[in-house]
């Protein structure tokens, strides 16, 4: 029996592990779910799945669910529930699906309680991967990536040694804008971008795939997962996003995953590795797929790709300020507070005044995140 704890239970992974744990009842047992506002939602989840804990991180959201619920879950409360979430003693496998930094502090007391770690939330690594993958080799602990991209490459290297890695081809969808030029995206709406021709997915992952720094943050977690040189991490344009991701070998073979853009394949990859289950998912029909197309991507209008790769080539604190002003510029647009070119401009703006330093420990990324925060309210497009 996996007992099983979800870090961001009401957003588009967690629901969706739900879905798996639903379809394997007799082998998911939920110990641990938390949220952040959607209480509605995680009250009809308590009543489901009758988890010990449920943590909110809206305090205010959390007193409310509290007097709501009737049964013996524990209601928590901010980052220290969401910590207790990830390391309690009911649970031995965490999924980290919570969306951003909030996520580095809960996975690393995940890995300190000895929890196998399905990671779902690539900023973790983007920000941390030095120390999170120190950390998790120094306990001896298991990191299974949930990310689309992360588990076909981790599934193409199965019965293979890293060593023999030539490349990585990292295959991005190009989300809603593939197709369109700087003057369209000069004017580009909110509704616009969160318009995702393959993927359901939280709004704020929905538009990284439309500046494509998405795919610039899933290449930094793939250079800390796999132990592969940026230089050697190749993005693809795929729009039928039908191939996941591959991997070409030293002899030049390229071994690729496939399958229906569907992400309850890969969470319950990670979930019941190294095992596979037979479930209900739909089968890919070739015949139905007909043809698949490759482009590359265009980096002169999806700047935030090129500046994922300079963040890592620069290293030190760079890639978690990278993290940080995405999130904050992506909030922004958002909120209609800047257009959707913008959002490159002020990381860009942001990662030119920042000078990088070496990250020893938590101290360094928060550190790295406080400062990011205090220069974009300096910075006026």
């Amino acid at each position: 029996m996996i007992n099983l704890s979800i870090l961001g239970s009401t957003g588009s992974i967690g629901t969706q592990a739900l879905d798996i744990a639903e379809m394997f009842d007799d082998k998911i047992n939920i110990t641990a779910i938390s949220g952040n506002q959607n209480i509605d939602l995680l009250e009809k989840q308590i009543k489901k799945f009758k988890p010990k804990l449920c943590a909110v991180m809206d305090k205010e959201k959390s007193k409310i669910l509290k007097n709501r619920i009737s049964s013996d879950t524990k209601i928590l409360s901010g980052l220290e529930g969401l910590t207790e979430v990830a390391s309690n003693e009911y649970t031995d496998t965490v999924l980290t699906a919570v969306s951003g930094i909030v996520g580095l502090v809960p996975t690393v007391s995940a890995i300190e309680s000895n929890k196998r770690i399905a990671l779902a939330n690539k900023e973790t690594l983007v920000a941390g991967g030095s120390l999170i993958t120190k950390l998790a080799k120094d306990n001896n602990i298991d990191i299974l990536p949930v990310d689309s991209e992360h588990s076909a490459i981790f599934q193409c290297l199965q019965g293979n040694d890293y060593k023999t890695i030539n490349k990585i081809i990292l295959t991005a969808s190009g989300g809603p804008f593939l197709y369109k030029d700087k003057d369209f995206l000069k004017e580009a709406e909110v509704e616009d971008a969160l318009n995702h021709p393959n993927w359901s997915m939280g709004k704020k992952i929905t538009i990284d795939s439309a500046t494509l720094m998405n795919k610039g943050l899933e290449m930094i977690e793939a250079y800390w997962l796999f132990n592969v040189d940026y230089e050697n991490i190749e993005v693809v344009v795929h729009p039928e996003s039908i191939i996941h991701s591959a991997v070409e070998f030293v002899d030049k073979s390229i071994i690729a995953q496939m399958g229906l853009p569907d992400m309850r394949l890969p969470i319950q990859y990670a979930l019941f590795y190294p095992n596979r289950m037979k479930n209900n998912l739909k089968s890919l029909d070739f015949f139905e797929i007909n043809q698949l197309n490759f482009i590359k991507p265009n980096t002169k209008i999806f700047r935030c790709l090129e500046l994922a790769y300079d963040a890592i080539k620069i290293g030190g604190s760079m890639p978690s300020v990278l993290n940080v002003a995405n999130e904050i510029a992506v909030d922004k647009f958002l909120k209609n507070e800047i257009s959707f070119l913008d959002i490159s401009t002020l990381i860009e703006e942001v990662m030119n005044q920042h000078r990088s330093y070496e990250i020893r420990d938590i101290e360094g990324i928060l550190n790295a995140k406080k400062w990011t925060e205090g220069k974009i309210k300096e910075i006026h497009l």
